[in-house]
């Protein structure tokens, strides 16, 4: 790879700022900038870097104003994240794409694949599926009966997609991802001993849906499960059956979804947080990290901390109280024992 900052200014339909003719052939973090190296600044916590840095191009947002003298060639555009997405996605796009069915692998006699389809070695492509042009499944894919997947979707190492499930076009699910898996449901009989119900829907994945490695998404008791258009979901994720997640929501690592919530659209999860069961959660829903969901959101765009959750300024303001909490205390025995010396 070997780019000057004019050719990729050109690509981004931004403007340089210093040498135009200043050459890339890598990128790097900010931080830890090289030279001939590309990097970005959009979190305003990184500007310090921005003067120090030994990369040669940086992209930055056009509101970016400088505090003193910056050696590297700046490209101004709109927003310097997206730019930065949308030159890596072209970069990966022009490296070979493998096509082709690698042996050992299982292919059913049942199966249709589409045009320019990868199969690695040691997948399994089950009866009556149907699989689009240009998807890929990597090595030890398994991808059972009647299972549909769209255009442009890679299906990398080692992913689990049951029977009866439908993934959409141009989705991303990583290695070690299991889509439909049995949803947990046992009814307990007069020995108290717990029945399986068995678990005869499907999970449909929208377009553009992305699973993160070793995420869990558990097949609808009856029914679907339903990834929405748009959806990002990060590793270790746990979403139950029946559950229904709108378009657009992002959800980090190691959330739970209990069984049949239903999430509105351009939510937005952080890490390890607990969504209780048979909830709805409204559009734009913007949950901070660990917090816990036991009850449905009605109104639209809250910003929630704590478990359970609340308004996150009022989190803000208990948690001030909390950390005084010991103070306080000594406070009140010290009033009690006055009490006490005064009767």
């Amino acid at each position: 790879m070997k780019f000057t900052a004019g050719q990729i200014a050109e690509l981004l339909n931004g403007k340089v700022e210093g040498n135009e003719e200043a050459i890339v052939r890598n990128v790097s973090k900010i931080e830890e900038g090289k030279p001939e190296t590309l990097t970005f600044l959009a979190n305003p916590k990184y500007s310090q870097y921005i003067y120090t840095t030994n990369a040669e191009v940086v992209i930055v947002n056009d509101s970016f104003e400088a505090e003193k003298e910056i050696k590297a060639t700046l490209i101004r555009v709109p927003n310097a994240y997206e730019a930065l997405a949308q030159l890596l996605e072209m970069y990966e796009q022009s490296q070979p794409q493998k096509t082709g069915i690698e042996q050992p692998s299982f292919v059913s006699e049942s199966a249709s694949l589409g045009d320019f389809v990868y199969v690695g070695a040691f997948a399994y492509i089950g009866e009556n599926v149907t699989i689009g042009d240009n998807v890929k499944i990597y090595p030890q894919a398994y991808v059972g009966d009647n299972v549909k997947i769209g255009d442009n979707t890679v299906i990398y190492p080692g992913v689990k997609v049951y029977k009866n499930c439908v993934i959409g076009k141009a989705c991303t699910i990583h290695a070690g991802a299991v889509i439909g898996s049995d949803g947990f449901g046992f009814a307990p009989n007069s020995e108290n001993e717990y029945k399986k119900v068995a678990q005869i829907g499907n999970v449909v994945l929208n377009d553009h849906v992305e699973i993160g490695a070793n995420t869990t998404i558990d097949r609808a008791t009856m029914g679907s499960t339903v990834i929405q258009k748009g959806v990002k979901l990060d590793n270790l994720i746990q979403v139950a059956h029946n559950v229904e997640v709108g378009e657009n929501t992002v959800i980090a690592a190691q959330t739970g979804v209990a069984g049949s919530t239903k999430i509105g659209k351009n939510c937005m999860f952080g890490g390890q947080v607990g969504i209780g069961g048979h909830i709805n959660i409204a559009d734009g829903t913007k949950v901070g990290a660990q917090a816990g969901i036991g009850g449905t959101i009605k109104k639209e765009g809250l910003t929630l901390m704590g478990s359970p959750v609340i308004d996150v300024k009022l989190f803000y303001k208990a948690s001030a109280v909390f950390r005084r909490l010991p103070d306080l205390k000594m406070q009140v025995d010290q009033l009690q024992r006055d009490m006490d010396n005064l009767k």
